[in-house]
């Protein structure tokens, strides 16, 4: 029996390719499930000439009119959580709990687009001279894209789309070609909602679509999530096409733990945040940065390797799997070469996961978790950011020393400690060069309300997603300077006005 067939979402409707033959696969069994015909010049060049056609018409909706779709689809996702997690399992391999916290997060960032009367607002200063008054305000930047990972193929478009579309933008959705099908569902409840066709567009492809989208002057505006080579990438090229563009590239988050800090609930907080997802998320804590003498850092220790013993891996039907396949057989096989090469080069493995099998699903793509211990900076484990169910283990003396660790770490994405003490928890904070900073917090993702990225190789562009920054990124900003001559007399006379309550949504 043949895969089904994956398609595009163009002008509302439903859509074959004319590119290549892309294979989908459930990494629990490394069978193919799917497939795509990826969308070629003539896809892209359609779906950018309607989503141009429908950003005349949604940008000049009123802002109740807007928000009214906004409620809608928010209702719509929460009623199809459901839904769109067994979508992100089937594909990603992620147990069907994570899948439905990642539709969970998703949700507050719509949430946060329903506000968009309030964030839309702009400033205005009377009589700065005589007779003249000056405001300002935001517009939209037309049509816009975002090309999202296969970590979070529901919650990254979320990061992106309500907010751009809120903002009466059109929007083009490039999601990884590895677990496209969650954006599908999606697209059928921004239907659902009421939204315009071709304000928000589903495409599927490869790198040749990727640079499609970045060269092309229809497109204003390009949003990334994705490894840093490829978010360098994606902010050179898109830049050097004139385009707006904020690329969230990889990172290696640091948790510090201090000798104060409990054992038993630090490690519980740590193989969580390490493991979750098989360690495949861009704020997963991947090095554990412990502090004070070998006797106060042995208990930590001890309780990550019974922890993280006790995580169980299976495939997202198995209710009592807690993680998951890694996404290819490539990415296994990379997990499984870096640690063999850190181990060569001293470091001491205290768990390895590196051969587990899981009975029934021989050939899927599973790893169990992998903990290291006495890795240095200089070490492959450490270096690089593996994506896998890795956590290493560095030592330092003090709290100087831990920030000194992380601070020469070329990402910046988003950094932890674990402490009982205010002053040391402070002055991590204030010191560490992360974008996020979580005490306490493992993994210190921001509510919608803020917004989300990181420094150094973790970003390129001025920046975040979501939140307020969102808002900016999606918009630009115009000044009027206004001078009106005093009426008449007879223009002062009857206006013929309606007495009828004006509607909010009235264009």
């Amino acid at each position: 029996m043949s895969a089904p067939s994956i398609q595009h979402f163009i002008n509302g409707r439903l859509r074959d390719g004319s590119g290549g033959r892309i294979e989908v696969q459930n990494p629990a069994t490394g069978q193919v499930s799917g497939t795509i015909d990826a969308a070629g010049a003539d896809e892209l060049a359609e779906t950018i000439a309607a989503a141009t056609t429908a950003f005349e018409d949604w940008s000049q909706q009123s802002l109740s009119r807007r928000a009214s779709v906004l409620f809608a689809f928010r209702e719509l996702v929460a009623a199809h959580s459901d839904r769109i997690a067994a979508a992100i399992s089937a594909e990603h391999g992620k147990t069907l709990a994570d899948a439905a916290g990642e539709v969970a997060r998703g949700l507050e960032n719509i949430e946060f687009a329903c506000g968009l009367p309030q964030h839309l607002q702009g400033g205005y200063a009377d009589q700065v001279s005589t007779g003249v008054d000056v405001y300002s305000y935001r517009e939209p930047l037309g049509v816009v894209s975002g090309i999202t990972p296969f970590n979070f193929p529901a919650m990254v478009p979320l990061w992106m789309a309500p907010i751009a579309i809120a903002c009466g933008n059109s929007f083009i959705l490039k999601p990884s070609e590895r677990d496209p099908s969650a954006a599908l569902v999606l697209a059928d409840l921004w239907q659902q909602a009421g939204l315009p066709d071709g304000v928000f567009n589903v495409l599927h492809g490869g790198p040749g679509l990727v640079d499609a989208i970045l060269a092309d002057p229809g497109i204003a505006a390009v949003s990334f999530v994705g490894s840093t080579p490829i978010a360098r990438h994606v902010y050179e090229r898109a830049s050097a096409h004139g385009k707006r563009v904020q690329a969230l590239g990889g990172a290696k988050n640091h948790a510090v733990v201090l000798p104060d800090a409990n054992a038993n609930a630090t490690a519980a907080h740590l193989v969580a945040a390490g493991y979750g997802s098989a360690g495949q998320r861009c704020m997963a804590i991947s090095a554990v940065v412990a502090v004070g003498t070998v006797e106060q850092v042995q208990p930590l220790l001890t309780e990550l390797q019974t922890q993280a013993s006790a995580v169980v891996v299976g495939p997202y039907t198995n209710d009592q799997a807690e993680m998951g396949p890694v996404i290819t057989a490539q990415a296994r096989e990379r997990v499984r070469s870096i640690v063999t090469e850190a181990e060569t080069g001293g470091a001491r493995i205290l768990l390895d996961g590196r051969d587990l099998v899981v009975t029934g699903h021989e050939n899927g793509h599973f790893v169990g978790p992998i903990l290291l211990d006495e890795v240095t900076q200089d070490s492959v484990a450490y270096t690089e950011e593996i994506f896998g169910p890795v956590l290493v283990v560095l030592r330092a003396r003090d709290l100087d020393e831990a920030l000194a660790i992380v601070n020469a770490n070329p990402y910046g994405n988003g950094a932890a400690i674990f402490t009982g003490d205010g002053g040391a928890a402070r002055h991590f904070q204030r010191h560490v060069q992360s974008g996020m900073v979580g005490i306490n917090v493992p993994i210190p993702v921001p509510v919608g309300s803020f917004s989300f990225g990181g420094r150094k190789d973790s970003l390129f562009g001025d920046t975040h997603v979501y939140g307020r920054e969102g808002v900016a990124f999606y918009t630009r900003a115009k000044a009027v300077t206004a001078r009106w001559p005093e009426p008449s007399a007879a223009q002062r006379g009857p206006s013929g006005a309606s007495m009828a309550f004006p509607a909010g949504q009235q264009a």
